[in-house]
């Protein structure tokens, strides 16, 4: 029997709005906070849930940036005239494939995706998550959450994100009943992927959160059966937030007939667009375009990198000189996401109420948790004052 577990949680785009409009776990976890989204994906979240620092410091914004003179993808520059028809490789699952098979070449353990990006301008791009995030070092020389686990006196389970939900709530729950992890991190990703294609279907959200409710009540179960005490507590990184229209930024700039490489050079995401002026007159030429267009969105101020922590860091990638941000709802399309709209994206101002993510728990929450770069010294509170309560007896 052990004296206490601890079991965090991480629900994908579990917004603070779903939840509650969805009543998930209201009894189980009464104490509940709306949490800020940091701005940017889930690329930029999940370092920043795992280390407690902005993108300005862990340097993860979004996957890819210009950066030709580093670029892993170089030989693409040349090799992309081998790829035709365009049509066949644009596709979905050959795009999976590429993507496994660079990942294997490259030997990245992180998460490795090409989504359309197109083959032949890679060759002028870096990629930010090579690295496995999660793991030891993952954010060196920023500590992560599972340095910070082993520099603790726990036995503890982090669950493996490339693993399905059922087997990651399967290993859990085989810790909890050897009582071998006193520290439990579960990663659950699916309902991410449901939010995207299926917003707009309050039903099969309900399904995929009645799952969750039964899974975790068992584990809550099995805590109360191996412990004196437990704690459960549930953390997300966004929300999701409906289709409410498109822009074809990127026809509009194309349309101006300057070189990408040698003008200008940009990242189209799914909800902001990046751009790097290479010449001087491209930006006045580019800028102006882009407002003369009247896309609902605007660009980013300098208090605004400031305050969402995306300014350009020391030694970190520059993930755009100037970044336009489209409004809540509205997608960039064609993007180098995908030719089409989603029902559902995240990736928009963080004071958008559809982004917020959430913070849920068995036990009273400290008030100065706000946004999501704070779940990470919550964790680390929780840590601590579970190895003090361990070992207040034990070994030094």
């Amino acid at each position: 029997m052990l004296p206490k577990i601890e079991i965090v949680v991480f629900i994908d785009a579990l917004g603070w709005e779903i939840a509650q409009k969805h009543s998930f776990l209201q009894q189980e976890l009464p104490f509940r906070q709306r949490i800020e989204m940091q701005f940017g994906y889930s690329c930029t979240a999940l370092p920043t849930i795992l280390s407690g620092c902005r993108p300005n410091e862990h340097g993860h914004l979004c996957l890819f940036y210009y950066d030709p003179v580093n670029s892993p993808f170089k030989a693409l520059r040349y090799l992309h005239w081998l790829l035709r028809p365009r049509s066949f490789w644009n596709r979905g699952r050959v795009r999976n494939i590429l993507s496994r098979i660079i990942r294997r070449l490259y030997r990245y353990d992180g998460y490795f995706q090409l989504y359309q990006m197109p083959l032949d301008r890679i060759g002028m791009m870096n990629y930010c998550e090579k690295q496995d995030i999660f793991a030891p070092k993952g954010l060196s020389p920023l500590p992560n959450l599972q340095d910070t686990l082993m520099q603790s006196r726990l036995k503890y389970h982090l669950s493996d994100w490339r693993a399905s939900e059922q087997e990651n709530i399967a290993a859990a729950a085989a810790a909890i009943q050897s009582e071998e992890a006193d520290f439990l991190f579960i990663y659950l990703a699916g309902l991410d992927s449901l939010l995207h294609e299926k917003i707009g279907e309050p039903e099969l959200i309900q399904e995929k959160l009645q799952f969750y409710e039964q899974q975790l009540r068992h584990l809550l179960q099995l805590a109360q059966e191996h412990a004196d005490s437990f704690s459960l507590t549930v953390i997300s990184d966004h929300g999701m937030t409906p289709l409410r229209g498109t822009a074809d930024i990127k026809g509009a700039v194309e349309e101006l007939g300057l070189r990408f490489g040698v003008d200008y050079a940009a990242c189209y995401d799914a909800t902001m667009f990046r751009v790097y002026f290479l010449t001087d007159a491209a930006r006045e030429i580019i800028m102006n375009r882009v407002t003369s267009q009247n896309f609902p969105g605007h660009w980013l101020s300098q208090e605004e990198k400031q305050r969402y922590g995306i300014e350009t860091g020391s030694g970190q990638p520059n993930y755009g000189d100037e970044i336009f941000l489209l409004a809540p709802g509205v997608q960039i399309v064609p993007s180098d996401m995908g030719d089409k709209p989603l029902p559902g994206m995240h990736g928009f101002a963080p004071e958008d109420q559809d982004s917020a993510a959430v913070l849920l728990s068995t036990d009273p929450l400290p008030e100065d948790i706000r946004e999501v770069a704070d779940l990470f010294s919550f964790m680390k509170t929780r840590i601590a004052a579970l190895d003090e309560l361990h070992w207040r007896n034990g070994p030094a």
